[in-house]
Protein backbone atom coordinates (compact mmCIF):
# COMPACT_ATOMS: atom_id res chain seq x y z
CA UNK A 1 0.00 0.00 0.00
CA UNK A 2 2.92 2.35 0.63
CA UNK A 3 3.87 2.14 -3.04
CA UNK A 4 0.50 3.54 -4.08
CA UNK A 5 0.79 6.39 -1.60
CA UNK A 6 4.18 7.27 -3.07
CA UNK A 7 2.80 7.12 -6.63
CA UNK A 8 -0.20 9.27 -5.66
CA UNK A 9 2.05 11.79 -3.94
CA UNK A 10 4.31 12.01 -6.99
CA UNK A 11 1.31 12.46 -9.28
CA UNK A 12 -0.07 15.19 -7.05
CA UNK A 13 3.29 17.00 -6.96
CA UNK A 14 3.72 16.58 -10.72
CA UNK A 15 0.39 18.35 -11.28
CA UNK A 16 0.44 20.83 -8.40
CA UNK A 17 3.89 22.35 -9.01
CA UNK A 18 3.36 23.44 -12.65
CA UNK A 19 -0.19 24.65 -11.97
CA UNK A 20 0.90 26.68 -8.95
CA UNK A 21 3.83 28.18 -10.87
CA UNK A 22 1.48 29.23 -13.68
CA UNK A 23 -0.91 30.83 -11.22
CA UNK A 24 1.85 32.69 -9.37
CA UNK A 25 3.45 33.92 -12.59
CA UNK A 26 0.10 35.16 -13.93
CA UNK A 27 -0.45 37.12 -10.71
CA UNK A 28 3.04 38.66 -10.57
CA UNK A 29 3.75 39.55 -14.18
CA UNK A 30 3.09 43.08 -15.40
CA UNK A 31 0.26 43.54 -17.85
CA UNK A 32 0.89 46.25 -20.41
CA UNK A 33 -1.53 45.86 -23.31
CA UNK A 34 -0.30 47.42 -26.54
CA UNK A 35 -1.47 47.25 -30.09
CA UNK A 36 1.94 46.07 -31.26
CA UNK A 37 1.82 42.95 -29.08
CA UNK A 38 -1.20 41.60 -30.86
CA UNK A 39 0.07 42.47 -34.36
CA UNK A 40 1.40 39.82 -36.71
CA UNK A 41 5.19 39.70 -36.92
CA UNK A 42 6.45 39.71 -40.50
CA UNK A 43 10.24 40.13 -40.05
CA UNK A 44 10.04 43.91 -39.91
CA UNK A 45 7.67 44.20 -42.86
CA UNK A 46 4.22 45.67 -42.69
CA UNK A 47 1.83 42.74 -42.34
CA UNK A 48 -0.58 42.18 -45.18
CA UNK A 49 -3.56 39.90 -45.28
CA UNK A 50 -4.95 37.57 -42.70
CA UNK A 51 -2.89 35.35 -40.41
CA UNK A 52 -5.18 32.39 -41.00
CA UNK A 53 -3.77 30.68 -44.06
CA UNK A 54 -5.58 27.69 -45.47
CA UNK A 55 -3.12 24.91 -46.14
CA UNK A 56 -3.79 22.28 -48.71
CA UNK A 57 -5.00 19.07 -47.07
CA UNK A 58 -2.68 17.19 -49.42
CA UNK A 59 0.31 17.97 -47.19
CA UNK A 60 -1.37 16.23 -44.28
CA UNK A 61 -2.43 13.26 -46.40
CA UNK A 62 1.10 12.72 -47.65
CA UNK A 63 2.43 13.03 -44.09
CA UNK A 64 -0.07 10.46 -42.82
CA UNK A 65 0.78 8.06 -45.62
CA UNK A 66 4.48 8.53 -44.89
CA UNK A 67 3.93 7.74 -41.21
CA UNK A 68 1.86 4.69 -42.08
CA UNK A 69 4.50 3.19 -44.32
CA UNK A 70 7.29 4.27 -42.00
CA UNK A 71 5.64 2.30 -39.20
CA UNK A 72 5.24 -0.58 -41.62
CA UNK A 73 8.98 -0.57 -42.22
CA UNK A 74 9.64 -0.40 -38.51
CA UNK A 75 7.45 -3.48 -37.98
CA UNK A 76 8.73 -5.51 -40.94
CA UNK A 77 12.44 -5.07 -40.22
CA UNK A 78 12.46 -6.87 -36.83
CA UNK A 79 10.18 -9.54 -38.27
CA UNK A 80 12.67 -10.26 -41.06
CA UNK A 81 15.50 -10.53 -38.58
CA UNK A 82 13.79 -13.26 -36.55
CA UNK A 83 12.06 -14.96 -39.51
CA UNK A 84 14.46 -17.88 -39.95
CA UNK A 85 14.59 -18.86 -36.29
CA UNK A 86 10.80 -18.45 -35.97
CA UNK A 87 10.16 -20.70 -39.00
CA UNK A 88 12.40 -23.38 -37.52
CA UNK A 89 10.56 -23.36 -34.20
CA UNK A 90 6.93 -22.61 -35.16
CA UNK A 91 6.51 -23.54 -38.81
CA UNK A 92 6.25 -21.55 -42.03
CA UNK A 93 2.54 -20.72 -42.14
CA UNK A 94 2.23 -19.68 -38.50
CA UNK A 95 4.99 -17.11 -39.05
CA UNK A 96 4.24 -16.03 -42.61
CA UNK A 97 0.42 -15.74 -42.46
CA UNK A 98 0.16 -12.82 -39.97
CA UNK A 99 2.71 -10.79 -41.95
CA UNK A 100 0.90 -11.50 -45.21
CA UNK A 101 -2.37 -10.31 -43.63
CA UNK A 102 -0.59 -7.17 -42.38
CA UNK A 103 0.86 -6.46 -45.84
CA UNK A 104 -2.51 -7.15 -47.51
CA UNK A 105 -4.24 -4.58 -45.27
CA UNK A 106 -1.53 -2.04 -46.09
CA UNK A 107 -1.80 -2.79 -49.80
CA UNK A 108 -5.57 -2.33 -49.74
CA UNK A 109 -5.11 0.98 -47.91
CA UNK A 110 -2.54 2.16 -50.45
CA UNK A 111 -4.77 1.14 -53.36
CA UNK A 112 -7.69 3.04 -51.79
CA UNK A 113 -5.53 6.15 -51.23
CA UNK A 114 -4.16 5.95 -54.76
CA UNK A 115 -7.64 5.55 -56.27
CA UNK A 116 -8.96 8.55 -54.31
CA UNK A 117 -6.01 10.71 -55.36
CA UNK A 118 -4.40 11.02 -51.93
CA UNK A 119 -0.91 10.52 -53.35
CA UNK A 120 -1.23 13.13 -56.09
CA UNK A 121 0.29 16.50 -55.30
CA UNK A 122 -1.96 18.50 -57.60
CA UNK A 123 -5.61 17.67 -57.90
CA UNK A 124 -7.57 18.48 -61.00
CA UNK A 125 -9.68 21.56 -60.39
CA UNK A 126 -13.28 21.41 -61.60
CA UNK A 127 -14.08 23.75 -64.47
CA UNK A 128 -16.67 25.72 -62.50
CA UNK A 129 -15.25 29.13 -63.52
CA UNK A 130 -16.19 28.72 -67.17
CA UNK A 131 -19.51 30.17 -68.31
Amino acid sequence: MNQWIAIGTMAFVAIAVPVSLLIVSSLLRPSVPEQGKSAVYESGEVPTGNTRIRFNIQYYMVALLFLLFDVETALILPWTLIYRSAVESAGLMSVLFPMLVFLAVLFVGLAWAWRNGAVRWIRDQPNSTKN
